[in-house]
């Protein structure tokens, strides 16, 4: 079995937890802030960020498992870093810190991240970076509503 069948997992579940535990730190503030109508429940959010987790994980498994370049492979595997670093980001900063303003920026970053993904991701397999469009759709929406909750409560 390849190392990589257990460590693009790994990576995923491990930053699945962290932001899990952040965000679940910061769920008693959540409750007092003001939301738009629109809100999506927190069990709709957690089962549609536990599908893109699932997506991005398979996308990371096809891309590494294609045989190219080292330095496209090292770009690859930065920019899946990278965005998972920045996913754990916004949760910090809205859940952890409760920085609405800062996390408008966050959550745009965490979507040039996925935009950066699927362009990085075509000439190699376009199934890869197809896998990654939900997961740009999703923050296109949730930077959305944290600029909206963030007008609601400045």
């Amino acid at each position: 079995m390849k190392i990589n069948y257990f460590v693009i997992p790994l990576i995923t579940l491990a930053t699945s937890v962290i932001g899990s535990v952040i965000t679940g730190r910061g769920m008693d503030w959540y409750r007092t802030i003001k939301l738009p109508a629109w809100t999506p429940p927190g069990s709709f959010i957690g089962t549609v960020w536990t599908v893109l987790f699932v997506l991005a994980t398979i996308s990371a498994l096809i891309f590494w498992n294609r045989h190219q370049s080292l330095q496209s492979r090292q770009l690859i595997a930065a920019l899946f870093i990278i965005n998972a670093i920045a996913n754990v980001g916004w949760s910090y900063l809205f859940f952890g810190e409760h920085l609405i303003k800062p996390a408008i920026f966050e959550a745009a970053f965490l979507g040039a991240t996925c935009i950066a993904l699927v362009i990085t991701l075509w000439p190699i397999s376009t199934t890869a970076a197809l896998l990654i469009v939900p997961y740009v759709v999703w923050v296109g929406f949730a930077t959305y509503l944290t600029y909206i909750i963030w007008l609601l409560n400045r």
